[in-house]
């Protein structure tokens, strides 16, 4: 990525296509170049925890809500401790933030991070084209980043594909941390950072979980060593065919007992671990309103998604796993993806979207009380 940041809202720019098509625009954020994979994300609100989740690296994250920017970037919602898009598509930017949160404007915090975006494009159009189409290689290209549309296609045709790219140590910690119980600590629970958002410790630690943050390249015994009373796989980007090393540790808990809860990227790693494979959906769940439906209680949820990648198990039997039996426990309402597991002879489950709702409905925050009875019944 090359990036300069003067007269970005004045400065051309083109969004190009690995399969041709091109829009033109005006550049946002930063003026430069870009490349990723070109995924639209639904939600009407939290860009800024978007943008800071390291789930989205490596994509060019294109937002359907008409108008971004409204409540500008504050100090206290980012996910982690930068912006992970690889570039930003808007249709109508916020000329002036209105929040009173707000320390800067969202433009502002793009131009600062580097980030590469447009705007004034047409978002609708170029949503339904990724739908039909599905998520694809793209760059996006101003100032003097800016050449014939032949020489764009082919720099963007020449980028890696999704599709096999092992990214979860890219973005995870390097050193452990610890995220400490919120009021009396009742349990201590290692996570296994592969891309994991910020207030998802934090929904644990409220819930009186002593948090140890461990590295993706974390080894049993290095779990073992904080004596967890349960342990969490995080969400994380690339492709879970790609995890091997996640696998064979969430094995090594699972040949424990020790009671386990994975999210988006973990629940990928437990369908691995259980015997399961894993593929690319063709545009992918990216949102704050798609409809879950728990199968253990048949309520439905309204639930914040951001995957591109979904287990492959039946959606009506019971498996046979060398862990006992699993199920299909949450199914996602428009097209049946799989969207959580759970083991029926020993103490885990994962779910494929995100519980802590950062941003997004609270519909499924009692999945961190099941984690936490999970644990008690383990003690008991």
């Amino acid at each position: 990525m090359t990036t300069s940041t003067r007269g970005a809202a004045k400065t051309p720019a083109v969004l190009v296509l690995e399969d041709g098509r091109t829009f033109r625009g005006r550049a946002y954020g930063a003026v430069g170049e870009t490349f990723g994979e070109a995924v639209f994300s639904t939600g009407m609100t939290g860009y800024q925890e978007t943008l800071t989740d390291p789930s989205y690296d490596r994509q060019i994250v294109v937002a359907t809500a008409p108008q971004i920017g409204n409540t500008g970037w504050n100090d206290e919602d980012d996910e982690s401790g930068r912006i992970w898009v690889s570039g930003y598509v808007v249709r109508d930017p916020a000329r002036v933030p209105s929040n009173w949160r707000a320390k800067r404007s969202l433009d502002d915090e793009l131009e600062r991070q580097g980030v590469v975006g447009i705007s004034g494009i047409d978002t609708r159009a170029l949503t339904r084209h990724l739908r039909e189409r599905g998520s694809m290689r793209a760059g996006i290209f101003s100032g003097e980043a800016v050449a014939a549309e032949p020489e764009l296609l082919a720099r963007v045709q020449a980028q890696p594909h999704m599709k096999g790219a092992s990214l979860y140590e890219e973005v995870a910690t390097k050193e452990a941390y610890v995220v400490p119980a919120v009021g009396e600590k009742r349990f201590t629970v290692a996570a296994v950072d592969l891309g994991i958002k910020g207030m998802t410790p934090h929904r644990m630690a409220e819930r009186g979980i002593e948090v140890h943050v461990l590295p993706a390249t974390a080894t049993a015994d290095e779990i073992y060593a904080v004596n967890p009373d349960g342990v969490f796989f995080s969400n994380g980007p690339g492709d879970p065919a790609t995890a091997d090393g996640p696998v064979a540790l969430m094995t090594a808990v699972l040949e424990r007992g020790t009671p386990l809860f994975g999210i988006c990227f973990g629940n990928q790693i437990l369908g691995r671990a259980l015997g399961f494979g894993t593929y690319k959906l063709k545009y992918g769940h990216r949102g704050i309103n798609q409809p879950v439906q728990d199968r253990t209680t048949g309520k439905v949820e309204v639930t914040a998604h951001n995957h591109g990648f979904a287990v492959d198990a039946p959606l009506d039997q019971v498996s046979d796993t060398r862990f006992g039996r699993a199920e299909v426990s949450h199914v996602c309402l428009n097209d049946d993806v799989v969207e959580g597991l759970q083991l029926l002879d020993q103490p885990a489950f994962s779910v494929q979207y995100h519980p802590e709702a950062a941003a997004g409905p609270h519909d499924a925050a009692y999945l961190f009380d099941r984690f936490v009875s999970l644990m008690e019944g383990q003690r008991a």
